[in-house]
């Protein structure tokens, strides 16, 4: 099973952009597509290491909206386990919870802003934090809807935490949609099949009696069923609507077009149809989670894993409106000072760097945001001895969701730097959930912390806590402690 590839969006940062100067780190990235875990599957993540300014000031990157890959540890950590390194995605981590960012004040379609404080695990460094926030709209005003619910009804899925759990999540999610909106369900299993043609959620009631009926059994074709669900949405394309695809799946597949090569460029020539893509990792044994991600950052869309029906709740319900993108192919372009900064590391985002060149260029993919959705980027930085103003300038350049031409600006951040108790609680939950993360991941780049520590912190970030999912991490945190006793 475990043939060798490159992996796809990590080849190219690296391959592309092979002249750059990394310290310390051997980037020969001829490794397994696989990193088999108990029969579950996950892709291999090299850190970023720091990189010297002098070498290389410019840092280029998309943005990442997945949170799977943090609840996905959590199941493994309330089951006992402390999840494998490779499962454990820094920036989904932070990206799973939301910030108190503003809202745009203009045209943009998003706000960025960031912030420079000290750093927790090394005082004479610095972190640096990037936050976005997508423009909230109401639901009124919410473009109309074209869904394609994609399950999986294989022999596989028939566990209660897979079929049955996507089953109850759906069932959500049509409840929230307006009469307007229209879903079409498609199964596969040893092939595929259309268990409800396009129907308007006026008829919500004939939506979940289909749902209702779905039980598993056979093999996994599902090349078979995205090329199904694809000719379905588009279809039924609604011209300046939002036209997605919602997989659910362990991602067991293994009839057909199967590996995870093929099947990315699969959906690299679907998400060229205008239509987006979330792909739902349930379950656990056989869980390809290194495929569903991939899929869902070619595709044009976000992954996200489903633990429990609480979890359900939080993708359909209250982050219901991150299924509207209001930009895509957000990139964002960084450059230090070299009067201030003496090295740089990105913290996460491992496969979502670009060749410093991809920036300007419009064929290039990159990550989507959607409505009231909240994306952070954290580095930490080695800075000069040098007292001068700048820090860096960073262009991000982005697309908006019908549109193939491309939107640029830019701003600069001065050295204005805090201690870390005087930064913001943006700054400070983000940086908590990092340090956890490298510390489950035995990073080399985090030193003398302890989870102690995290909790301590994460205590003093948490005066913004939308349905408590702060205090859901600090518990988390205190079984992972336990479980290192």
């Amino acid at each position: 099973m475990k043939n060798r590839i490159i992996v796809y969006l990590l080849a190219i940062s690296i391959i592309a952009g092979c002249s750059k100067n990394y310290d310390d780190a051997d980037y020969s990235f001829d490794y397994e597509e696989y990193n088999e875990y108990s029969g579950e599957s996950y892709n291999e993540i090299i850190e970023n290491p720091f990189i010297s300014v002098s070498d290389n000031p410019i840092s280029t990157f998309s943005i990442d909206v997945d949170g799977g890959s943090y609840t996905n540890s959590r199941r493994f950590i309330n089951d006992g386990t402390i999840p494998p390194e490779n499962a454990i995605r820094t920036e989904e981590f932070i990206n799973y919870f939301a910030y108190n960012y503003p809202e745009p004040n203009d045209e943009t379609p998003f706000y960025i802003g960031a912030e420079l404080a000290a750093c927790p695990w090394e005082p004479n460094n610095k972190i640096l934090k990037i936050g976005i926030k997508g423009k909230n709209i109401s639901r009124d005003n919410l473009p109309p809807a074209n869904f394609v619910f994609l399950i999986d009804v294989s022999g596989s899925m028939q566990s209660e935490d897979k079929l049955e759990l996507l089953k109850n999540c759906f069932t959500l999610m049509v409840e929230e949609m307006r009469s307007t909106d229209r879903i079409a369900i498609v199964t596969y299993a040893g092939s595929d099949a259309i268990a409800l043609e396009s129907t308007l959620c006026s008829n919500k009631n004939d939506i979940i009696a289909a749902i209702n009926k779905l039980d598993a059994g056979g093999s996994t074709a599902g090349a078979k069923g995205i090329n199904t669900a694809y000719e379905i949405a588009e279809k039924n394309f609604i011209l300046n609507g939002n036209n997605r695809i919602i997989i659910g799946t362990d991602g067991d597949f293994n009839v057909g077009i199967s590996s995870q090569e093929e099947l990315i460029a699969l959906i690299k020539k679907k998400r060229e149809s205008g239509i987006f893509l979330t792909t739902l990792g349930v379950g656990s044994g056989n869980l390809n989670e290194g495929m569903l991600e991939q899929l869902a950052n070619n595709g044009n869309g976000n992954f996200e894993y489903i633990d429990n029906i609480e979890q359900g709740k939080k993708v359909f319900i209250y982050d219901y409106n991150s299924f509207y993108a209001v930009a895509k192919d957000v990139k964002l372009q960084v450059e230090f000072s070299t009067e201030t900064v003496a090295k740089y590391r990105l913290i996460g985002y491992e496969n979502r760097l670009l060749n410093d060149s991809d920036f300007t260029d419009n064929t290039k993919d990159a990550g989507e945001l959607g409505s009231n959705q909240t994306v952070s980027a954290l580095y930490e930085i080695v800075p000069t001895q040098e007292k001068a103003s700048n820090v860096f300038t960073m262009q991000v350049n982005y697309k908006l969701p019908n549109s193939e031409s491309s939107n640029t600006f830019s701003f600069n951040l001065e050295n204005n730097s805090t201690t870390f108790d005087e930064s913001s609680e943006n700054l400070r939950f983000a940086t908590t959930v990092a340090a956890f993360a490298l510390l489950m991941r035995k990073s080399q780049y985090i030193k003398n912390v302890t989870y102690d520590d995290v909790i301590s912190w994460a205590n003093k970030a948490k005066t913004y806590n939308p349905h408590y999912y702060k205090d859901g991490f600090i518990e988390v945190v205190k079984k992972v402690k336990e479980l290192n006793k």
